[in-house]
């Protein structure tokens, strides 16, 4: 071609050039003093997580109670006897939500002198679709809790344009 040159296949200043990405999972990380005010700040994190991920509004309700009810369970049991820090880590993985709320503190035990009514655990079993306590690789305490975030997941159906459509 006359009047050719390569540079004039270049982008010029300001123009978009699109590159393949790959997308990474989406992750998620906090870590607070175990205080009660900051569970506040973890349940509206959680909000916005579910605003960026187009959550649907039943499942992001279910996702915040059990995960408000995991770190009022630092707040209030982890540390009797001074502060600590509160951890929270969440992942996407093919349409389902882990959550991770850790503590450094006494790990789960039964109290006699307890302040709460112990229904917290039973409700997050109830929200979540699976419910896991132990101890992580980091010898933290570990609330390990898995939520499904499609409808069709949720509700046990299928997809619509599944197999057999």
């Amino acid at each position: 071609m006359v009047g050719h040159d390569a540079t004039d296949d270049a982008p010029g200043p300001g123009a978009r050039v699109d590159v393949p990405q790959e997308h990474p999972t989406p992750e998620f990380a906090l870590t607070l003093p175990a205080r009660a005010e900051n569970v506040a700040v973890v349940r509206h994190a959680f909000g916005g997580l579910g605003d960026a991920l187009a959550v649907a509004d039943a499942a992001l309700a279910d996702v915040k109670l059990a995960v408000t009810e995991a770190c009022t369970n630092v707040v209030v049991h982890a540390y009797p006897n001074g502060d600590g820090l509160m951890d929270v880590r969440a992942r996407v993985d093919d349409g389902r939500l882990t959550v991770v709320v850790a503590d450094e503190g006494q790990g789960i035990v039964p109290r006699a002198d307890s302040p709460g009514l112990g229904l917290g655990l039973p409700l997050i079993a109830t929200l979540a679709e699976s419910l896991e306590l132990g101890t992580g690789e980091d010898d933290k305490t570990e609330v390990r809790m898995t939520f499904l975030l499609d409808e069709a997941s949720r509700s046990g159906g299928s997809a619509p344009g599944g197999a057999g459509a």
